[in-house]
């Protein structure tokens, strides 16, 4: 595909949104446009985007950063890059609305910071996941440190950056890089089953379980559980709780 084809394709289909990293050719490599893209694109989505889908194009989601544009860095540029990184994992992690990610083939260095951002990932049988940066030289900078450490355990993380080592789908899913595995072709059809689940849901409870979970982990015990209460206490009170829970006890389905 030429460089000159879109670095980033969106679609939507009803209340979900589709994001695909458009870079086939080089495995969804992530060059300095692209992380831009995408924080300008989680930014933006419209009101009516209940879900998001992200996925990459061709059979691998992506294979971490183009080094090509890292060769002749200075420090200062490197730090901005790695804050950009941090700035777009940032965007997906806390947006609005949940997003699935379609992890196919390669999910590798900063594809990995990616996938560990979003809320639910689907993998198959082809997917494999490494953080190759140790062996290349260089650490991690878009994320990993906190975010696939929270997911694998730091003394995974040490082992998969010191060694190198891939991890097939079946060890992804064991570990939590994945929730899900089906057939080899099928990750995107799964994350849009499972976008649609959650487009269902009301606003304010998928919002807060996606803003409120992450931080009360990072709290002290009675911190984490004020903050609860909180959260529970506004998505009670909304009218879609109380529709939802009439609907319930009236033994009727419910559209939020």
């Amino acid at each position: 595909m030429s460089e000159t084809a879109p670095l980033l394709l969106t679609e939507r289909r009803g209340a979900i949104a589709i994001v695909t990293i458009n870079r086939p050719a080089k495995r969804n490599a992530l060059n300095e446009d692209l992380w831009r893209q995408l924080k300008k694109t989680f930014e933006d989505f419209e009101p009516e985007v209940r879900a998001v889908v992200l996925t990459g194009a061709g059979p691998h989601f992506c294979a971490g950063l183009d080094l090509a544009e890292h060769r002749h860095r200075q420090p200062f540029e490197s730090i901005s890059m790695s804050r950009l990184g941090h700035a777009t994992c940032e965007a997906i992690q806390f947006g609005a609305r949940p997003v699935v990610a379609a992890i196919p083939g390669a999910v590798i260095g900063g594809g990995l910071e990616i996938a560990a951002a979003t809320h639910v990932r689907v993998a198959d049988t082809t997917t494999f996941y490494q953080l190759p940066e140790g062996r290349r030289g260089f650490y991690v900078g878009g994320g990993a440190s906190v975010s696939v450490s929270r997911i694998i355990g730091s003394g995974r993380m040490i082992e998969m950056m010191l060694t190198g080592r891939v991890l097939d789908a079946a060890a992804g899913e064991r570990i939590g890089l994945s929730h899900y595995v089906v057939e080899a072709g099928k990750t995107l059809d799964k994350a849009m089953e499972l976008a649609g689940v959650i487009a269902k849901n009301a606003r304010i409870p998928n919002y807060l379980i996606i803003q409120a979970i992450p931080r009360i982990e990072k709290m002290a015990s009675a911190e984490g559980l004020w903050t609860e209460s909180v959260a529970q206490a506004i998505s009670l009170t909304s009218e879609d709780a109380r529709a939802g829970i009439d609907a319930f006890l009236n033994k009727r389905k419910i559209e939020f």
